[in-house]
């Protein structure tokens, strides 16, 4: 049977793998590289364009539990992710390059994927998984409006990117928090006397004006999503708020001081060669030049060279609790799905998850067969329970954590409780998925 999955995003290579792997043959149509959205600028397919890192690797964390999950489904961006990893303590990060370069190979390494280059403005008619992103076209966006109604949108932000030789490591030093992995971020401490002169140099810069593709008709104020806060968006709620948040200095020790500094900013490598690094929790919407005045005030970054300044873009939702059910359908269509961030799941683990339980769904009924419906007891399946079912009048996008999932009927005390909680909150969800696909023979 043939198929359509629009979109080869991360979600999109996952659902084309997904149906591909079922024998159907499958058209994966792709705008780039004849037209590229605001915020993409390479060619290759899953392209990361905020982080290069794709979370916590550790099972009993929220998005490490995701990725255990993803891959006892055949996975292909975390195929592609450890074949491209980069040091980054306890998270899985990738040389985006390399990764994007690595996912299209895989994909396109299937004969029964045919890629089809160009803009898609129509709506399609069935048998099709549509994975176009937060900034999906215009007019593809106009056609699923028309189609589905109500529509939400916020703001996403990028964070600024640096080169390694321009850091000043007789200043900045290398360590993870509380040593958890290698030296794999760089942190720039600050004293007290150094953090107020930046907190208040960075509430009192002066912000880019949003492009036309930013300002949607009916906006009348900005609209933040909490997930992806711009920097100085959330300096503004307090001298505390970014000390914290990104600039949290527990886990890590100035060699200058033996001490614990007051505040610090982490940068985490960009790619394999470490010649980039990523301002981590940094996105922002400052002009450039403020960017570089104000963020050359922190310790060690004195003399900068910034290789990325940060942008702000809009991104785009459905309004999912009405529109889409648990097997991210299309609710009264002829099956047509939705995946990736287009649906209101939050980041890029969970879009690529939302990919493998559309492409999957959709070779389900195509072969004939009930789609697997997942557990709310396991994280894809509280993922596809939220989309489905959350308040549709309040509806937010969601990332993985723990506290979607259905709580544990034993009480974890003592000062690894909760470490414990997790682990066994982590060892229920496998298990489950485990003896789901024992069952269906997957």
């Amino acid at each position: 049977m043939r198929v359509k999955v629009i979109g080869a995003g991360l979600a999109g290579c996952e659902a084309a793998v997904q149906l591909a792997r079922r024998g159907h043959s499958v058209e994966l149509c792709e705008m780039k590289p004849l037209k590229f959205s605001p915020a993409h600028k390479y060619e290759g397919f899953a392209e990361l364009v905020c982080s290069n890192s794709l979370k916590a690797a550790r099972a009993e964390s929220a998005c490490g539990l995701l990725k255990e999950e993803m891959r006892r489904f055949g996975s292909v961006i975390l195929e592609a992710a450890e074949r491209t990893s980069v040091p980054a303590g306890g998270a899985l990060a990738v040389d985006r390059t390399a990764f994007s370069d690595e996912v299209t190979r895989i994909v396109r390494s299937y004969p029964n994927i045919e890629i089809k280059y160009g803009e898609i403005t129509e709506f399609p008619d069935g048998n099709a998984v549509i994975c176009t992103g937060p900034l999906t076209s215009d007019g593809l966006a106009d056609r699923i409006r028309e189609k589905c109604g109500d529509y939400l949108s916020f703001y996403d932000a990028a964070a600024p990117i640096v080169t390694a030789e321009s850091i000043d490591f007789s200043i900045a030093f290398e360590q993870s928090r509380y040593d958890r992995g290698g030296a794999d971020y760089v942190n720039c401490p600050m004293s007290k006397d150094e953090y107020e002169i930046f907190y208040n140099a960075l509430i009192n810069a002066e912000t880019a004006p949003l492009h036309e593709f930013d300002r949607p008709a009916e906006a009348r104020g900005l609209k933040v999503y909490e997930g992806c806060m711009p920097v100085e968006v959330l300096a503004k709620r307090g001298i505390e708020s970014v000390r914290y948040g990104c600039m949290k200095p527990v886990g890590l020790t100035d060699p200058r001081t033996g001490a614990r500094p007051y505040a610090a900013v982490q940068l985490r490598k960009e790619n394999a060669e470490g010649t980039l690094y990523n301002i981590v929790g940094f996105q922002t919407n400052l002009k450039f030049g403020e960017q570089k005045r104000v963020f050359s005030l922190i310790p060690g970054l004195e003399n900068a060279e910034f290789a990325r300044y940060g942008v702000m873009h809009r991104n785009t939702f459905l309004n999912s609790p009405r529109l889409l059910d648990e097997h991210f359908m299309l609710k009264g269509s002829d099956n047509i799905f939705f995946g990736g961030q287009i649906t209101g799941v939050e980041g890029y683990v969970e879009s690529a998850a939302s990919g493998i339980m559309a492409g999957r769904a959709l070779a389900d009924r195509l072969d004939g067969k009930q789609p697997l419906t997942l557990p709310r007891i396991t994280m894809m399946g509280a993922l596809a329970d939220y989309i489905a079912h959350a308040w549709e009048c309040n509806f937010q996008p969601m990332g993985s954590n723990m506290g979607i999932l259905p709580p544990l009927s034993e009480e974890f005390r003592g000062k690894d409780g909760k470490q414990r909680k997790y682990a066994a909150l982590a060892q229920r969800a496998l298990n489950a998925v485990d003896s789901l696909l024992q069952e269906r023979g997957d």
